[in-house]
C-alpha cells in the first residue's frame, strides 16, 4: 500500500487549525515597555525619529504607566535624560535624578510594574561615551575600571529608589561583579541584574541617541562595544556576565542577531532577553506610514519570530500596543 501523500496544509485551512497547532505564542506578559524621562514638569515631548514615542517628565508619567498596566505588560525600563552634563556624568547616580525620581513615581502609581533602570553614563556626559574618557593628542579611550566605580553608584542610587532590577548596557569588562559586590554592599540583595550582555556596535541605534541626547560628540563606541561580526564573542561574554552575577542575559539588538538570541537559549540556562531597539521600531512606523507595509501583522511578526529565536523577554517600543493586539 503506498505511502499517503503528506499534506501539510491540512493544518493550515483555517484559523482555528492554525491556532490549534501553532508553535510560538507571544503574550504580553513577554514585554518591557523602553520609557525616556526627562526634567522639568508638564513635560510631554515627542521623539521625532520615533513616531508615538516621547520623553516624559516625571509629573506626566503616571498616565503613561496606568496604560502599560493596564494593557498586562509586566514592566517598563527606564532612561533618562540629565539637568546638565559633565566629564564624569555625575548627574546619572544623583539622588534627585530623572530615573531615580521616576522610579519612586512608578512605585506609588503602580506598585505591582516591574522596575528596570539603564545603567549607563552616555546620556549623562559631555562627551557622549559610556565612561571616564582619558585622551592623548587625537586619540582617546574610555577607561575601564574607574567607569566600574561610577557604574556601581549608578546601580546604587536606582536601586535605593525602588528598582527592581538594574541593567547595565556600558559594556565595560567586569561590570557586573562591580555592581553585584556594590548591590549586596548596601543591603540591596534581592534588587536584580539584567545584563546588556551583547550589545553590538550598531548602526539601529540612531533613533535612539536623538531620545536621549545620547550621540558621541567624538570617535564611536567600536572600543567597547561588540563588532557586529562576532557571534561566538557574544557567548564569551555572556558566560562572563552569568559567572559575575547576572540574572537575565540580554542581546541587543534583536533583528539582526537572531542567531545570537538562539545560540544564547541552547546555551544557557538564565532567562534570555532582547531588545527590539529604536531603529528596528522606527522602519516598522516609516514603512507602515508610507502604506509600504501592514504595521500591526509586521509589528507582530517581528516579535514572534524574536521569541521563535528563544528570547524569553522582549523589550520594545511596541510594547502596548502589541499586548492590546494580542488580546483582541
Amino acid at each position: 500500500m503506498p505511502f499517503p501523500a503528506t499534506r501539510l496544509r491540512r493544518l493550515r485551512g483555517t484559523e482555528s487549525i492554525r491556532r490549534l497547532v501553532r508553535e510560538t505564542r507571544l503574550a504580553p506578559d513577554d514585554f518591557i515597555y523602553p520609557m525616556f524621562v526627562q526634567p522639568g514638569r508638564g513635560k510631554k515631548t515627542p521623539i521625532a525619529a520615533m513616531p508615538g514615542v516621547h520623553r516624559y517628565s516625571v509629573d506626566r508619567l503616571a498616565p503613561v504607566v496606568r496604560e502599560v498596566a493596564e494593557a498586562g505588560v509586566p514592566g517598563v525600563l527606564l532612561f533618562g535624560l540629565p539637568r546638565r552634563k559633565d566629564e564624569r556624568g555625575s548627574e546619572a547616580f544623583a539622588r534627585d535624578g530623572a530615573v531615580q525620581a521616576a522610579v519612586r513615581e512608578v512605585k506609588s502609581r503602580a506598585p505591582g510594574l516591574l522596575v528596570i533602570t539603564d545603567v549607563c553614563l552616555c546620556a549623562y556626559t559631555s562627551h557622549g561615551h559610556c565612561g571616564i574618557v582619558r585622551r592623548s593628542g587625537r586619540s582617546f579611550e574610555v577607561a575601564n575600571d574607574p567607569t566600574l566605580e561610577l557604574l556601581a553608584r549608578v546601580a546604587e542610587s536606582h536601586a535605593e529608589a525602588g528598582a527592581d532590577f538594574v541593567a547595565p548596557s556600558d559594556m565595560m569588562d567586569g561590570r557586573v561583579r562591580a555592581i553585584r559586590r556594590a548591590l549586596d554592599g548596601t543591603g540591596h540583595e534581592n534588587v536584580g541584574i539584567l545584563s546588556y550582555a551583547a550589545k553590538y556596535a550598531s548602526a539601529f541605534y540612531g533613533p535612539f541617541r536623538e531620545a536621549a541626547d545620547s550621540a558621541p560628540h567624538f570617535g564611536d563606541r567600536s572600543s567597547y562595544q561588540m563588532d557586529p561580526a562576532n557571534a561566538r564573542e557574544a557567548l564569551r561574554e555572556m558566560a562572563l556576565d552569568a559567572e559575575e552575577g547576572a540574572d537575565i542575559l540580554m542581546v541587543k539588538p534583536a533583528l539582526a542577531y537572531l542567531d545570537v538570541i538562539h545560540a544564547a537559549r541552547k546555551r544557557f540556562d538564565l532567562p534570555i532577553a532582547a531588545y527590539n531597539v529604536s531603529g528596528e521600531y522606527a522602519m516598522v512606523e516609516a514603512a507602515a506610514q508610507r502604506g509600504w507595509v501592514d504595521g500591526e501583522r509586521t509589528m507582530l511578526e517581528i516579535l514572534t519570530a524574536i521569541k521563535r529565536a528563544g528570547a524569553d523577554i522582549i523589550l520594545t517600543y511596541f510594547a502596548v500596543r502589541a499586548a492590546r493586539a494580542l488580546e483582541m
